[in-house]
C-alpha cells in the first residue's frame, strides 16, 4: 500500500470510482467478495412492456426508499479533500455530489432523476416516488422485510398490482435517469473523462481506480486508454479486477482506508530539507 501511497503523492490525478466505495454507506456491492450473483434489468426488458416495468418500479420503490437515507463515508470525504482534476463515478448513489466533490462526472447518471422516454422531461426522483406510494397504498410496509441488492433494487417476486404511473407531461414511459445494461453512456461524458485521462500522461498525473472490478467497459476504458499512454494506474478493490494487468499497482484494501491516508498525505505539509 505505502508504494502506492508513495506514487500518488503530489500527481494530478482523475479518480474512477466503483459501488466498492459505497459499501461504507451501506449500499450492497455488485462483485465483490460475497455479492450475491445477480442479473439487473437491461434497457430492452425495461421497455419491452408493461409487465416488465411494474416489476423494475415495484422493486425500485422499495430499494430507492431505503437509499436515499445513506450518507457519504469517509471514502466520500477522503475525495473531497483529495480534490482531483476529475472524479469519474460509475455509481448512481449520488453520494459523491452529496460529500461535495466538485470536479464529477456520474457516468451513469443518478438515480435521484427521473426522464420520461417520451418527451424527455426530466423529474426529481422523490416526486414520482410520492406518486408509487400515493398509488400503492401499504406496499412498502408489507415488504419492509426484503433485501437490498444495489443500485435501488430489491429481492421481491412479488409485484403483480403494483400501479407504475406515466409521464404527467406527455404520457409517456418514466425510466430512472440511468444508463441501464444495453444502453450507451452519453458521448460528451465519456468525451469529458477521456480528456481528462490523456491530460495526466502530458502532465506526469496517475489514474486511480476505487471499487471496481471494470467488469463493465464503460469504466475499464478509462484503465486502458491511460495505460496505453504510459500513464500510471492504482487500482484499491477488495478482489481481482479486469485491469489487474494493465496496473502499476493494485492494492487489496477498504477504500475508505486507503483514501482517507491518501487524503491525509496530499494535504500533509512537506517536509524540510
Amino acid at each position: 500500500m505505502r508504494e502506492a501511497l508513495d506514487l500518488l503523492r503530489d500527481r494530478p490525478l482523475v479518480v474512477l470510482t466503483g459501488a466498492g466505495l459505497s459499501t461504507d454507506s451501506g449500499i450492497p456491492d455488485y462483485r465483490g467478495p460475497g455479492s450475491p450473483a445477480r442479473m439487473p434489468m437491461t434497457y430492452q426488458e425495461f421497455v419491452s412492456g408493461p409487465d416488465a416495468r411494474q416489476r423494475y418500479w415495484a422493486r425500485s420503490h422499495l430499494g430507492w426508499g431505503r437509499m436515499r437515507r445513506a450518507d457519504p463515508n469517509a471514502g466520500h470525504h477522503a475525495l473531497v479533500r483529495v480534490h482531483p482534476d476529475l472524479l469519474i463515478t460509475q455509481n448512481v448513489d449520488g453520494l459523491h455530489e452529496r460529500a461535495g466533490s466538485p470536479r464529477l462526472v456520474a457516468l451513469h447518471g443518478r438515480i435521484a432523476d427521473v426522464i420520461c422516454l417520451g418527451c424527455r422531461a426530466t423529474s426529481p426522483r422523490q416526486a414520482l416516488q410520492q406518486r408509487l406510494t400515493e398509488l400503492n397504498p401499504g406496499f412498502a410496509e408489507r415488504h419492509a422485510a426484503v433485501e437490498v441488492r444495489p443500485d435501488g433494487d430489491v429481492e421481491l417476486d412479488e409485484t403483480a398490482g403494483f400501479v407504475v404511473p406515466d409521464c404527467r407531461e406527455c404520457g409517456g414511459i418514466l425510466k430512472p435517469d440511468v444508463v441501464f445494461f444495453g444502453e450507451n453512456v452519453p458521448a460528451p461524458r465519456v468525451e469529458r473523462c477521456y480528456a481528462a485521462v490523456d491530460a495526466l500522461a502530458e502532465r506526469g498525473g496517475a489514474l486511480l481506480v476505487a471499487g471496481s472490478s471494470l467488469t463493465v467497459m464503460s469504466g475499464f476504458r478509462f484503465v486502458r486508454r491511460a495505460a496505453k499512454a504510459g500513464t500510471p494506474v492504482v487500482i484499491v478493490n477488495r478482489g481481482a479486477t479486469r485491469g489487474d494487468e494493465l496496473a502499476t499497482y493494485t492494492v487489496d484494501a477498504g477504500c475508505s482506508e486507503f483514501l482517507g491516508l491518501l487524503a491525509d498525505q496530499q494535504t500533509a505539509p512537506m517536509p524540510s530539507r
